[in-house]
């Protein structure tokens, strides 16, 4: 009974109409997701480009032929060899990113977008390697990878694919090569840090001419300074006793030309003459001296004479005291002098 009832509410009309019309909208409407688009055949024949969003299509008449991404995409390029314009091969790899800018081209223009792009990326490094030494190739990576995108650019322009940009991951030469540039390497450290140890050694040199250049010049400058102040202080000196001996000559002078003073200077002169007779007596055995040059009286007599001449005074007293000293040794009982034995 109940599945009689079952059946009879199944194959109701209204019910088959439902499922109809809910299949029906499940074909029509598209959700397009964010930087995606369909591309959409009517017939077999293309018909539009739906974008993201809401969309409707014909059931059984339209159908959605190719789904396409906007998004940038990256794709490894396998490793191939290559060979640079000085002959050394080369394995490189890299990395190309692109992006579809015209999913009509990309679907219709090629047929497979992806593994063409890859194809031509490889074809053009090889291209661009060939064109430039090996070690070009390490100095100028950037300017390799510019011009790798732009090649791949010219020819995939009709294929709705824009190429952003291309990098080369790794370039491995053989090992022969590796070993070569290790030792050029090596050679060039090697190179450098001789040269940088000779402008040291050359450095220092100049370092030390200039500190002994230095030394010489402030060695000479206070020596000039010293001899300089030496002849200073000299010169200094002698003026100061060429003054002290005038003054004392002034004293001396205004001294001896008083009585008291004529009388002080026969004594210093008798004295002196006393002094040099003893002196001469002890380094002397045989003396010849002048006739009367013996007496202390007589030097007294030519000193004083002398000073007369100088000073322009009577000394006439003077003289007479000096004749009675010449006198008193005739006195006694021997008239010979005790210097002349």
């Amino acid at each position: 009974m109940y599945l009689e009832d079952i059946l009879s509410i199944i194959f109701q009309p209204t019910i088959w109409f439902f499922i109809l019309v809910v299949v029906i909208l499940r074909l029509s409407i598209k959700f397009v997701p964010h930087n995606r688009t369909y591309l959409i055949e009517r017939f077999g024949k293309f018909n539009t480009v739906q974008q993201a969003g809401l969309n409707f299509i014909i059931p059984f008449i339209d159908r959605v032929s190719a789904d396409r991404s906007l998004k940038e995409q990256a794709v490894d390029i396998d490793s191939q060899s290559a060979i640079t314009k000085d002959n050394i091969s080369l394995s490189v790899d890299g990395v190309l990113y692109f992006r579809v800018l015209d999913p009509y081209k990309a679907t219709y223009g090629v047929d497979d977008y992806v593994f063409a792009v890859t194809q031509l990326a490889q074809t053009t490094m090889r291209s661009e390697l060939g064109k430039m030494e090996l070690d070009k190739t390490f100095e100028e990576r950037d300017l390799l990878n510019t011009n790798i995108v732009v090649a791949i650019n010219q020819a995939s322009a009709a294929w709705g694919v824009q190429v952003l940009r291309y990098e080369i991951k790794d370039i491995v030469p053989p090992q022969s090569v590796m070993q070569a540039m290790e030792a050029q390497m090596k050679a060039e450290r090697v190179k450098r840090a001789q040269i940088l140890e000779s402008e040291g050694d050359r450095q220092a040199a100049i370092n030390r001419a200039e500190g002994k250049k230095a030394s010489v010049v402030l060695a000479a400058e206070a020596e000039k300074e010293e001899q300089v102040l030496r002849a200073e202080g000299e010169a200094k000196a002698l003026v100061a006793v060429a003054d002290a001996q005038a003054k004392a000559l002034v004293m001396v002078g205004k001294a001896a030309n008083t009585p008291s003073g004529q009388k002080a200077i026969q004594l210093e002169l008798a004295t002196k003459a006393i002094h040099a007779k003893e002196m001469i007596a002890k380094h002397s055995s045989l003396v010849l001296l002048p006739d009367g040059a013996t007496d202390a009286a007589t030097v007294v007599t030519q000193a004083m004479a002398i000073i007369q001449k100088i000073s322009g005074t009577d000394v006439s007293s003077v003289a007479m005291q000096s004749s009675d000293i010449q006198a008193e040794p005739s006195r006694g009982s021997d008239t010979s002098s005790p210097w002349d034995k």
